[in-house]
């Protein structure tokens, strides 16, 4: 009675498993001889035919002498700039750039804590720029500006802005203010 409780329940004896079939190895190393015996006589073939294979004629064309006619002689070349350069100097005139009354900064971040002005402060000064952090009180509280500059040419801050940006700090603007 244990014993139809046991399958009635669903549960089977254990049987083990099917032994493996064996797979064909003496199939497969027929098939690799064969391959090989094949690929070593076709090497032995081929051989014998490159050395007995005639070699391809090659045109041989007679230019009789009076065909041809003489090559033109040619003048000897002068150039003048190898001369005229080393003697030659150039005077260029360039105009100061004019000092205006503006200058610039460039402000690169606002936050609300200290602690994060200074971070960015901190990125900057590892890309060889000097940064300030300026308090500002506004009408909605007080902010922390990372500022760079004065500058007095504009062409100055736009170069350190693109350093910036090559170290991917890309918030930065550019404002003007009069003396």
């Amino acid at each position: 009675m244990a014993h139809k409780d046991y399958i009635s329940r669903g549960r089977a004896p254990k049987t083990p498993p099917p032994a493996p079939t064996p797979s064909l190895p003496w199939l497969r190393i027929i098939v690799t001889l064969a391959l090989v015996v094949g690929f070593g006589y076709l090497l032995w073939s081929i051989k014998d035919k490159a050395e007995t294979a005639a070699p391809i004629p090659e045109k041989v064309v007679e230019v009789s002498q009076e065909d041809e006619e003489p090559l033109p002689i040619l003048e000897e070349e002068e150039w003048e700039f190898i001369k005229a350069l080393p003697q030659t100097s150039v005077q260029v005139e360039v105009a100061e750039q004019e000092k205006s009354d503006k200058r610039y900064l460039m402000q690169c971040a606002s936050f609300r804590q200290r602690h994060q002005a200074e971070e960015m402060k901190a990125t900057i000064a590892f890309q060889g720029l000097v940064a300030q952090v300026r308090e500002s009180q506004g009408s909605n509280g007080l902010w922390y500006k990372v500022i760079l500059g004065p500058y007095d040419l504009k062409r100055a801050a736009e170069k350190d802005r693109h350093t910036l940006r090559r170290s991917k700090i890309t918030t930065c603007k550019i404002w003007y203010w009069n003396l």
